[in-house]
């Protein structure tokens, strides 16, 4: 077996300059990809068993996948605003969808990491900003941006427009046509590995924002299927319905893709000096037609998009770094996205502003992370409700008149068995955290319409 490196070789191997103090030779890669209500239980490496991810389960075989990772919401904008600025939704400025952009004084990794002499691209979907608004991704350090409108022209996968740069560009062969044929995401994987080839003296850092396997809701409200793939093979011939056909297709699609992105970093000798991560940014949905149940897309979880329980929040994580971070290690550690920003900074050789995450730079070495009390949650639609990981505790309140509900994770991670009763102290220590774990959100980032 590999021994696992300190910390210090770790940095070292990577060529950071954090390493003993000493200048870095080179600075370390990162990637990371995003996908889009892709559940706990959808890949094979956490126990999907009818969808094919052969390329996503190499990745956590060769690297390591994360048991208790947490999006930073259960729903897009607030998730990907916590990934970005390294707060949590108690403090981050977007706590919900439809919510206005993040501001000028809001910084993000992405700043953090070209200042830090990082070459940075963004494809995909970006629900922080448009265009010519504080928030939109070349106002927040990427130098290359390419991909949707909004976050709702996102839900399109056969888009006749789409943002490059500051320039619209027409989609030739679905503009204007009814047979549509160019998939959005076979465009972002194209710049993706682009971007790999034309960057890879480094550092760089790419992030790729799949919204794969989103539904298209406006096509799944009139048809009944909002799953929109080219193909549905390798399932054409399964006793299926349609829509979940199409639903594996697309993950299936995706998991290709990222191989493509990981055989490329293989063939320019980028790998061992690159970190790629791959998640999501919540739970699975039950839209367009879906069902979360045809593949028990939660897992042993509790509810899906849109809850805070477990189903809603928990999500698959896998770290790939060959040669810094051992093969097949599976590490229980409890992370969160908003841990993300400490971490590149750490590996970058910047220094971070105050945020509510650690670094998991020990947590990629094998050792333990630092203590902390808590992870905090909270979400503004359908009313107002919060929750609470504390050591092996949970708690989830669904509402501010609710009472606190309380499970213990190590026995019951399905939360089926609210023990809230039993442990009084407990559930008073958790009302007081989800009393002052926040601030108010701004009036302008509340959700409008």
């Amino acid at each position: 077996m590999m021994k696992a490196m300190t910390r210090r070789e770790f940095l070292a191997s990577a060529g950071t300059a954090l390493a003993f103090g000493q200048p870095a030779s080179r600075k370390p890669n990162i990637v990371f990809i995003l996908a889009d209500d892709l559940g706990y239980g959808d890949l094979g490496c956490y126990g999907q068993k009818q969808i094919q991810t052969p390329h996503l389960d190499r990745m956590a075989a060769e690297g390591m996948r994360f048991t208790q990772a947490y999006a930073g919401s259960t729903v897009c904008a607030p998730s990907r605003c916590t990934l970005m600025t390294g707060l949590h939704t108690g403090h981050a400025v977007v706590r919900t969808n439809g919510a206005g952009p993040i501001g000028p004084s809001d910084v993000t990794v992405t700043e953090i990491l070209k200042k830090a002499g990082y070459r940075t691209a963004l494809y995909g979907k970006w629900s922080l900003g448009g265009i010519y608004t504080s928030g939109y991704p070349l106002e927040k350090g990427f130098d290359e941006w390419f991909g949707y409108f909004s976050q709702s022209h996102a839900h399109e996968y056969y888009p006749e427009m789409l943002l490059d740069q500051r320039r619209e560009v027409l989609i030739r062969g679905n503009f204007g046509v009814p047979d549509k044929k160019v998939y959005a995401h076979d465009l972002f994987t194209e710049r993706a590995l682009r971007f790999l080839q034309e960057a890879k003296d480094g550092p760089f850092f790419l992030h790729v924002c799949y919204t794969i396997p989103h539904a298209n809701n406006e096509l799944g409200n009139a048809t009944g299927n909002g799953m929109q793939v080219p193909s549905d093979a390798p399932y054409s011939s399964k006793d299926w319905p349609q829509v979940e056909k199409n639903f594996a297709a697309m993950i299936t699609r995706m998991d290709s893709d990222v191989g493509k992105l990981l055989e490329a970093l293989r063939k320019t000798g980028q790998a061992r000096n690159t970190l790629v991560i791959f998640t999501s940014d919540n739970g699975p949905h039950r839209e367009g037609g879906h069902s979360p149940d045809f593949f028990d897309s939660n897992g042993p979880l509790r509810g899906i998009k849109r809850d805070l329980y477990e189903g809603g929040i928990r999500v698959p994580f896998i770290a790939w770094w060959p040669g810094s971070i051992q093969a097949g290690t599976v590490n229980h550690e409890v992370i969160a996205f908003w841990d993300f920003l400490a971490t590149a900074a750490e590996l970058a050789g910047a220094t971070p502003p105050q945020t509510d995450g650690i670094s998991l730079v020990p947590a990629l070495t094998g050792k333990p992370l630092p203590k902390r009390e808590y992870l905090y949650w909270e979400f503004h639609e359908r009313g107002f409700s919060q929750a609470v990981r504390m050591g092996n505790w949970k708690a989830v309140r669904t509402k501010p008149e609710a009472p606190i509900e309380l499970y213990d994770l190590t026995k019951d991670i399905g939360e089926q068995n609210d023990i809230s009763k039993a442990h009084p102290e407990v559930v008073k220590r958790v009302d007081s955290i989800m009393k002052s774990a926040r601030t108010e959100m701004p009036r302008t980032q509340r959700k409008k319409g």
